[in-house]
C-alpha cells in the first residue's frame, strides 16, 4: 500500500500571483474601448490596444514567474 497523504504543492500561494489578474481584468474595462483616437503608426486605437494587452499579459506573466520561482531549480 502507498502513502495515503496527498502530495502538497508548496510555494504557489505567493501574493505576487495576484498580479496575474491585471491582464485578465484590463481588457474587460470597456471604457478603454470607447474612443477612436489616437492612431499609432496608422493603426486605429482598437488594434494597437489589443497588441498592447498582449504585451501586458506577457510582461506580467514573466514578472510573476521571476518573482515566484524557487531559487536553485532549473
Amino acid at each position: 500500500m502507498g502513502d495515503p497523504t496527498p502530495a502538497t504543492r508548496p510555494g504557489d500561494r505567493s501574493p505576487w500571483n495576484w498580479l496575474l489578474l491585471i491582464p485578465i481584468v484590463l481588457p474587460l474595462i470597456t471604457v478603454f474601448f470607447n474612443a477612436e483616437s489616437p492612431d499609432l503608426l496608422g493603426f486605429p486605437r482598437f488594434y494597437w490596444q489589443q497588441l498592447a494587452y498582449i504585451l501586458v499579459g506577457v510582461s506580467t506573466t514573466t514578472l510573476v514567474y521571476q518573482l515566484t520561482k524557487r531559487r536553485g531549480e532549473g
